[in-house]
């Protein structure tokens, strides 16, 4: 019984594995035309703060910039209440390009961050697997040069994060601040 239990369990950690590998990353991914001034036009997420939150979530800015050493500084301001708050996070290089990781200071869990798809002037799609010592959780995010997105980028977004698993219920095209 324990012996199953471990082997079903393997087998689980092995697809969560499998499944994270087969997201793209951006073909011929150029760092330097992703960095500016983007608006979180969408988001999709599995994990329990989303479903906790998601009533509450608004359209936010994100700056990302490069570092010297080919990471991104990514600052988001995002409404809270009747105000503002901004947060930083340093998304490192990871040896493919367009793919970083990421720890939180504050819930130590770590992030395989992909810029999955982008035509730099327009929009990106950015995917990321979040792991923690309570379990795993998927993230997708579609950043948009502009307050609006066509419908088919809209579109794209939703089709990208069902195939990551995602169901409606934890798709959010976030409204405009």
């Amino acid at each position: 019984m324990h012996a199953t239990l471990l082997g079903i369990l393997g087998l689980a950690l092995l697809g969560a594995l499998h499944a994270q590998d087969s997201v793209p990353v951006q073909t011929d991914f150029q760092q330097d035309k992703l960095t500016g001034r983007w608006y979180s036009i969408g988001l999709a997420s599995n994990s329990n703060w989303f479903k906790e939150k998601k009533h509450l979530m608004k359209m936010c800015t994100t700056v990302i910039s490069a570092t010297a050493d080919g990471s991104l500084e990514v600052t988001s301001t995002y409404p809270k209440g009747d105000q503002c708050e901004k947060r930083n996070s340093l998304y490192t290089k990871t040896e493919q390009p367009g793919r970083f990781s990421y720890t939180s200071p504050r819930w130590g869990s770590k992030h395989d961050i992909r810029v999955v798809e982008t035509n730099y002037e327009e929009y990106a799609l950015v995917a990321t697997q979040i792991s923690k010592s309570t379990g795993s959780s998927t993230m997708v995010l579609l950043y948009s040069r502009t307050k609006e997105l066509s419908p088919e980028r809209l579109e794209r977004f939703t089709q990208f994060s069902r195939e990551q698993g995602l169901t409606d219920e934890e798709i959010l095209i976030l409204p405009q601040t």
